[in-house]
């Protein structure tokens, strides 16, 4: 019995070791193929778990900045794969001669059907480094509007205030105009106009804005906010109120929206008319003489 198992286990031996392909000079046997599918996956678990620790434990030490530190952990992670990749071929060796062809078919494949991912990989790698957006940064990009969660090689993840993640291709901050809230910092202007009836006393008006603003908590008290005051209009007189916040950077329309309760409020206690578009309808006497022929 025991001579019988010996003998399947010499033969499943034999058939795992048997060459499946040939990459140039090396063989390529079944065991092989596991070992280097083992392999690769702990060289991609171990570089981020490294890049991970550097982020998060070695570089914060240092009070470095979140979106540096994200940059940096991305490059250490692509610098360490390649270099275990070379490390783990030549120790394996493979037959690096056969790399080129397979590198020529890469470049063709490149050339014809990944522009576009080597398109969005380059505009990641320009966005680490040349930094017009990092994560925290409150943005606006075509229609999407939200915070940067995450930056990586192809891709941009941007989360908006209804905790939806949406992903976009890193070429979009490259080709397109990007509106960067936070760029500089994070106090920003809101404008919030409003317009009023002709018979409106414009200084009450203005009296009412600046204490609508002042009594909100997110409004900044410096910058103080102001009121202006742009033009005659066919049937209001239009103002514009504005303020900073450093609070409501997440929720422009919240904030907008307060405030207008507010100011409604307000106009209603001292009387001050909000005007809606009117039209008169002058009816000549020539007409009025024809509808009533007409009836006749």
């Amino acid at each position: 019995m025991r001579a019988f198992l010996n003998d399947n286990i010499n033969k499943a031996w034999e058939f795992l070791n048997e060459p499946l392909f040939k990459l140039g000079s090396t063989e390529i046997t079944f065991i092989f193929s596991v070992y280097l599918l083992v392999v690769i996956f702990l060289i991609f678990y171990v570089s981020k778990k490294l890049s991970e620790l550097l982020r998060d434990k070695i570089l914060t030490k240092y009070n470095v900045e979140l979106g540096v530190r994200e940059a940096i952990s991305t490059i250490f992670r692509y610098f360490f794969v390649f270099i275990a990749f070379i490390v783990i071929v030549q120790a394996s060796g493979i037959d690096l001669s056969a790399l080129t062809i397979l590198a020529g078919a890469l470049g063709v494949g490149i050339g014809f059907g990944l522009q576009s991912i080597t398109n969005n990989f380059v505009s990641g790698l320009i966005i680490l480094f040349e930094r017009p957006i990092k994560v925290g940064d409150r943005i606006e990009v075509g229609d999407t509007y939200g915070d940067v969660a995450q930056i990586s090689a192809r891709s941009t993840t941007i989360l908006t205030n209804d905790n939806i993640s949406i992903i976009v291709p890193n070429s979009k901050f490259i080709e397109n105009e990007v509106i960067n809230w936070s760029h500089n910092d994070r106090i920003i202007r809101f404008k919030v106009p409003v317009g009023v009836s002709y018979s409106s006393d414009v200084n009450l008006v203005k009296k009412i804005l600046l204490e609508v603003a002042d009594e909100h908590d997110a409004v900044l008290k410096n910058p103080p906010p102001s009121v202006q005051f742009l033009e005659f209009n066919d049937s209001s007189l239009d103002f514009i109120l504005l303020v900073w916040t450093e609070k409501a950077i997440k929720r422009r329309s919240r904030l907008t929206s307060d405030l207008n309760f507010a100011i409604f409020k307000k106009f209603a206690e001292h009387g001050v008319e909000i005007p809606f578009p009117q039209r008169d309808l002058h009816i000549k006497s020539g007409f009025k003489d024809a509808v009533a022929k007409n009836q006749d």
